[in-house]
């Protein structure tokens, strides 16, 4: 049964799917439950998808002023969404708890003297693109920490990107009110005991790519990607702010606490 349109009326909604069936469904059977308005024109944009979608409309949103995203898990991982329901859905964003997110600023400077420029939710990640390890200098504001970390790559991770590729390469969790950074090797061969290193919020980043012609290097800011890099930046921009709402209880905070002691 629908709900009565009293409830609903205040709280305009836009519901994004990602190219999932089951995604696509769930927005047309909320749409069709609660209405729906355009997402330029939502008060919540309700996010049905995976955590890579979830970054996708983040990313989309960037522009619009802080809009919150209400993420329903109609994908696969899901640390970063809601579980799915279609009953009491205002209810569940009225009391939801909100979470705000600082995107990293990707600098890239290409072998052709190229600069790009991209924004990173998760983490910023440089790898190798060959069988041939990758060679880089590390700076942290212009001074130079490692002079060469010979890797697979390396990675600056946001608190909230902590648990994703960070994770994997066994970098730190971080709460996610924590003002620092995770700079973190990637399958480090020399020197074989650095682990990585917490940085402030406001430290840059600089990685300048030794050997770049024998040893080629990407940079990849979430899903973009820069090939044959000769040095990057990676700096936070405080001056974004995105915000993603979580089930009271089930704060990002709560999420990334927990992660800690799962075994």
């Amino acid at each position: 049964m629908a709900e009565p349109a009293s409830s609903h009326l205040s709280l305009r909604l836009a519901f994004v799917a990602s190219d999932r069936p089951e995604a696509i469904e769930a927005r047309e059977r909320l749409t069709q439950r609660y209405g729906a308005v355009k997402e330029a024109d939502a008060d919540v944009v309700v996010a049905l998808g995976g955590d890579g979608f979830m970054l996708e409309v983040l990313h989309r949103g960037i522009d619009h002023d802080g809009r919150p995203i209400y993420g329903m898990n109609r994908g696969s991982v899901g640390f970063l969404m809601n579980d799915y329901a279609e009953e009491d859905l205002i209810e569940r964003i009225l009391e939801a708890e909100r979470a705000e997110i600082h995107p990293l600023v990707m600098t890239a400077i290409d072998a052709d003297g190229k600069t790009h420029r991209a924004l990173a939710i998760n983490d910023v990640s440089l790898l190798r693109e060959t069988r041939q390890t990758a060679k880089l200098r590390i700076l942290i504001d212009g001074k130079p920490r490692l002079s060469e970390l010979i890797c697979d790559g390396a990675l600056v991770s946001t608190p909230a990107g902590s648990t994703a590729y960070n994770l994997s390469a066994h970098g730190p969790i971080i709460p996610i009110d924590a003002d620092v950074l995770a700079l973190t090797p990637i399958s480090a061969f020399r020197p074989r005991r650095w682990r990585g290193a917490l940085l402030s919020h406001r430290a840059k980043v600089t990685f300048e790519v030794l050997e770049a012609d024998k040893r080629p290097v990407s940079a990849v800011a979430d899903n973009v990607e820069i090939r044959n890099v000769i040095q990057v930046d990676v700096v936070e921009d405080r001056s974004i702010s995105l915000a993603m709402l979580f089930d009271a209880g089930r704060s990002l905070e709560e999420r990334v606490l927990a992660e800690q002691f799962s075994v």
